[in-house]
């Protein structure tokens, strides 16, 4: 009966063995969450929120005793750059909730 015995703890422990090593290629990185098109939509969202960022600045004025309302809440500053970075925001939550395309094999 002992011989038996540790035949069966021989191959519960090889079994153990070959499923951490299937666990082990599984997280190896064949199995990830976000492909390669999600994170190029990502970098596509982040460069859209750079823009948008980029038009908010500015406004500065040359003498600093003067106020020059025009430059400062123009349209691209207070209405065009803000949609523009919400856009981009938006852009970014589509980017990683898309579904990666399986491919067939």
């Amino acid at each position: 009966m002992s011989k038996q015995h540790s035949k069966t703890a021989a191959a519960k422990a090889a079994a153990a063995a070959k499923a951490a090593s299937a666990a082990k290629a599984d997280k190896s990185g064949t199995n990830i969450a976000l492909g390669l098109q999600n994170y190029k939509l990502m970098l596509i969202g982040f460069a859209i929120i750079a823009v948008g960022f980029a038009l908010m600045s500015g406004g500065k004025s040359p003498d600093p005793n003067e106020f020059n309302a025009e430059a400062l809440y123009s349209f691209r500053r207070i209405t065009l750059a803000p949609i523009i970075v919400v856009f981009g925001f938006a852009f970014e939550i589509y980017a990683i909730m898309k579904r990666p395309v399986k491919r067939q094999s």
